[in-house]
């Protein structure tokens, strides 16, 4: 997949601010994450404009486009051009006839904001789509799952100098973090992620994803259209969405701070002795 890139000017996804407390006795220095408005196009059409972390683009691009269903492989993506500056990026892409045709059947047009993952959904069918179901993956054993938050805080390069950023990452089974991205958006963050997998190894099928923020129906959809059979959340996940990953097949793991990690799905078939509650850890186990 050809891709191009024209970055007017390099942005790290952090600029620093000055601050001063309330009392006036006290002033500094702070990096705050950067924040963006990244239209884009589908052969020449004006499709959407997000608000993102202008870093990581292309992936975030390719990632929304899988994400949402506009194109359903990446090899229906002929071309990327990605340029830009500051407050105002543009990502235009060049897609398959039949993408480009499924893309207008579908008569959405996107005022995106970072927190939402749902703007601009016209029908019920399109917030509820029809999914194929994943072929059922096994577990990540717990070993792979220990540590991850240590691990993960390390992962954030961005986060670490700026904070209030989302992380998506993909590990490997033995829990090996190989790639993350970060965006002010969990919904974009998501994206690059799904972006970066499908333009370069490893093979989403070759481990699992995990997020930093709760898992809500959306991200559901999406990690399914990418096909990863497992995710891992730090935060609880929505009702609605464990009956979604039940429902395709998708191993939906909720890493708490203090507790063992808790599988939601597949739904648990064994039953806690009686007086007793089963532990996560022994979900994982199995």
């Amino acid at each position: 997949m050809p891709l191009r890139a024209t970055q007017s000017s390099p942005s790290s996804g952090a600029q620093e601010y000055r601050f001063a407390s309330l009392d006036e006795l006290a002033s500094g220095c702070v990096a705050l994450p950067a924040e963006a408005a990244i239209a884009l196009s589908y052969n020449g059409i004006a499709h959407s404009v997000m608000m993102a972390t202008p870093v990581d683009l292309e992936d975030f691009a390719v990632g929304f486009s899988l994400s949402n269903g506009l194109i359903e492989v990446a090899e229906e993506l002929y071309d990327l051009t990605v340029r830009g500056t500051g407050e105002r990026w543009e990502a235009e892409l060049e897609v398959s006839s039949r993408a480009f045709w499924r893309l207008k059947r579908q008569r959405r047009t996107l005022a995106g904001t970072s927190g939402c993952g749902l703007c601009g959904v016209e029908a019920l069918g399109q917030a509820l789509p029809d999914l194929q179901p994943l072929s059922p993956s096994p577990l990540p054993s717990a070993a792979a799952l220990a540590g991850l938050r240590v691990r993960i805080a390390r992962m954030q390069r961005l986060g670490r100098r700026s904070g209030a950023v989302h992380a998506a990452l993909f590990a490997d089974n033995r829990g090996d973090l190989l790639l993350c991205r970060e965006d002010i958006g969990r919904h974009n963050a998501l994206d690059k992620l799904i972006g970066a997998l499908a333009r370069r190894v490893p093979s989403a099928e070759d481990g699992f994803a995990v997020l930093t923020s709760r898992c809500s129906l959306e991200l559901v959809h999406k990690v399914v259209r990418a096909g990863i059979g497992t995710l891992v959340c730090l935060s609880a996940p929505s009702s609605t969405s464990v009956i979604w990953a039940r429902r395709h097949s998708l191993n939906l793991i909720h890493l708490p701070r203090r507790e063992p990690p808790r599988v939601y799905s597949p739904e648990p078939s064994m039953r806690p002795p009686s007086g007793g509650k089963m532990d996560a850890s022994d979900a994982l186990s199995n």
